[in-house]
């Protein structure tokens, strides 16, 4: 009997999981996903979506603005700061204005700010990836997987029943413990469990000590435990999250106790609380030491466990999932060769590896002085990590004399090959969009409309030639650079050409004209997309 085949199949409906459902729909390429939970999370998790990861999830009709609806929903303002509880009257702050400090992102990117939980987050990409088609799968588990030369066998179990789909491809998008990373016998490293948490979530009445309209989040230090608690979720109800301490086990954390806890961190001993809901989750730092293994890749937290210290494990796992979608994409509809599904690891591990470090310094300058040895120290410049970060792979085509650096000051980009395309403001027949607006669907060769005429039309051959999907754009012709920043923040002079990548990161870059401009464009894209 022949079994059902499909394109991609996706183990995991979290973060990675659903963006890569969501953005492959979109891309018209048939996706199945499973998950052995019967439904997206309850607890709210994660909080807020770097605008990195906003920036991918962006071309898709609706998505941005359902998350902008659901944080306006919730708040405007976050604060941060290390207490002894909600109620010291000197925490120490780390972010006091979030808007303040970040104002300069107006600058950088035109996508929206999203502080919103992950609950809320996961609630829209799955309604959304369902909306366009992608088969999600709930209560459903994988028992196990088989590779041969064109194609993953998958055993899926569900309702006690067992089945099995053929796959071309499979993301592993499993958690932190990942089945599939130990049935492919994929190593780790890092620094490994460091602790076990106890999620508490509850309904008090927190009048005169939170703000309204505001995500409150304050790491705790004090000499009953240490942990985490967190204000203005947006899902009614407020999560005090607590380190184990040594000999505890989650029996411990019965309602009363987690009563009681509750009232030490908030700081107000006589405190109605009434608990919700309980989880146990690991803390850890597990760095894959590979992504790929065949026709399986690793995203999210099977691929770079963090701790949640700087709030960028949820961005990386969706940025996963958006950046495996449209490799995954070029390669199955014939635009890339095989080969090019390499560069996933090439580009994302060093990012992964990168972040989870930043987020370990993090966790170390939360925790007292006695127990930081060890752990790195903090990146002088976190943005550059969230806005900055740089690719180098065989996608890319560098410039003599690149350094070769993993980051760059976003505030002031460099639009170097391996770097990600500035946002400059344009004007498409009275209507303002950024030419972050431009990415997403495809490949975009740029070039200015004094000089660049030979590239669009070299760009017309090229990709009819190859049966790539390019858009050729001569900016201040249809696209007008309404402040004149274009040829600067992009390096070119009126003769030059940009080639951006779908993830919108360039690719490649002539700062001026070449004598045979179709012959270049065809050598790069063939270089680039491993052809």
């Amino acid at each position: 009997m022949q079994q059902p085949r499909v394109p991609v199949l996706v183990v995991g409906g979290g973060y990675a999981g659903l963006s890569a459902a969501m953005m492959l729909a979109w891309r018209d390429v048939p996706v199945m996903l499973v998950e052995r939970h019967p439904g997206t999370s309850v607890q709210p998790k994660a909080f807020g979506v770097g605008p990195r990861a906003v920036e991918l999830m962006r071309p898709v009709p609706g998505v941005e603005q359902a998350l902008a609806d659901v944080w306006a929903g919730i708040g405007d303002n976050m604060r941060i700061a290390i207490a002894t509880s909600l109620n010291d009257p000197d925490p120490q702050m780390i972010i006091s204005d979030e808007k303040e400090e970040f104002a300069f992102l107006a600058d950088a990117t035109p996508a929206a700010q999203v502080g919103a939980p992950q609950a809320e987050i996961e609630r829209v990409l799955r309604a959304k990836a369902e909306e366009l088609g992608a088969d999600l799968r709930f209560s459903t588990e994988l028992v196990s997987v088989e590779q041969d030369g064109d194609s993953v066998l998958a055993v899926l179990r569900s309702g006690g029943q067992e089945s099995v789909v053929r796959a071309d491809y499979v993301i592993a998008a499993d958690g932190y413990r990942s089945p599939l990373r130990h049935q492919l016998g994929i190593p780790v490293g890092g620094k490994g469990e460091l602790g076990q948490m106890c999620s508490i979530m509850f309904d008090a009445d927190l009048t005169g000590l939170v703000r309204d309209r505001e995500v409150t989040l304050w790491y705790l230090r004090n000499d009953a435990f240490t942990g985490v608690i967190v204000t203005g979720t947006g899902v009614g109800a407020h999560v005090l999250g607590v380190n184990y301490a040594p000999g505890q086990s989650a029996a411990d954390f019965t309602p009363e106790h987690c009563a009681e806890l509750v009232r030490l961190a908030v700081g107000v001993p006589d405190l109605d609380v009434r608990v919700l809901d309980t989880t146990t989750f690991p803390m850890a730092h597990v760095l894959a030491e590979r992504y790929r293994e065949g026709r399986v890749f690793l995203a999210g937290d099977a691929a770079h466990t963090m701790p949640p210290t700087g709030g960028q494990g949820g961005s990386t796992a969706l940025q996963d999932g958006c950046d495996l979608a449209w490799r995954l994409w070029l390669v199955i509809t014939g635009q890339a060769g095989p080969g090019f599904l390499d560069t996933y690891d090439a580009e994302r591990r060093p990012i992964g590896t990168l972040t989870a470090d930043a987020q370990l310094a993090n966790l170390g300058v939360r925790m007292p002085p006695a127990a930081r040895i060890g752990y790195p120290e903090p990146l002088d410049d976190p943005m550059s990590a969230i806005l900055g970060y740089r690719y180098h792979s065989t996608a890319v085509i560098p410039e003599p004399g690149d350094d070769g650096s993993l980051l760059e000051d976003p505030r002031h980009p460099t639009a170097r090959p391996g770097s990600r395309a500035p946002h400059v403001l344009l004007d498409w027949d009275g209507q303002p969009i950024s030419t972050i607006d431009l990415y997403g669907s495809g490949f975009v060769l740029l070039a200015h409309q004094h000089g660049g005429r030979p590239w669009a039309e070299a760009g017309r051959l090229v990709a009819e030639r190859l049966g790539v999907r390019l858009a050729r754009i001569l900016v201040d012709e249809e696209l007008m650079d309404v402040e004149g920043r274009w040829q600067e923040r992009y390096g070119v002079s009126g003769g030059g050409a940009v080639l951006v990548r779908p993830d919108g990161y360039v690719a490649w870059r002539s700062p001026g004209l070449t004598g045979d401009p179709a012959t270049t464009l065809e050598h790069v894209l063939r270089t680039v997309l491993s052809r």
